[in-house]
């Protein structure tokens, strides 16, 4: 469930990001090379722009964070009930199940 949710949370960001992309796009689309800095060669933006940008960002990277960490409890949580299944198999005397 929780890479589910980090899934979740990444494809938002990811769809804001082009929303984002799209916006800047629009907003200077009419400018000419007077809308970057010589001296330093960067976009001249927009505070809020900037600010979605980097909220975005934020939001993505802890999105994938999210998916990654839950999908290593979730195999961890799925390797302790098979050791557990073995365990109860071994104490009942049984043979070993099929691994599938």
């Amino acid at each position: 469930m929780r890479a589910l949710c980090g899934a979740i949370i990444s494809a938002g960001a990811l769809i804001g990001l082009g929303l984002t992309a799209l916006g800047y796009g629009l907003r200077y689309q009419s400018f000419g090379p007077g809308v970057t800095n010589t001296a330093t060669h960067e976009l001249y933006g927009i505070p809020s722009l900037v600010l979605i940008l980097v909220v975005l960002l934020l939001g993505l990277l802890i999105g994938i964070g999210v998916v990654f960490v839950g999908l290593a409890f979730h195999h961890e949580r799925r390797h302790r009930e098979r050791l557990r299944e073995l365990r109860e198999h071994e104490a009942k005397g049984l043979a070993t199940p099929h691994v599938g």
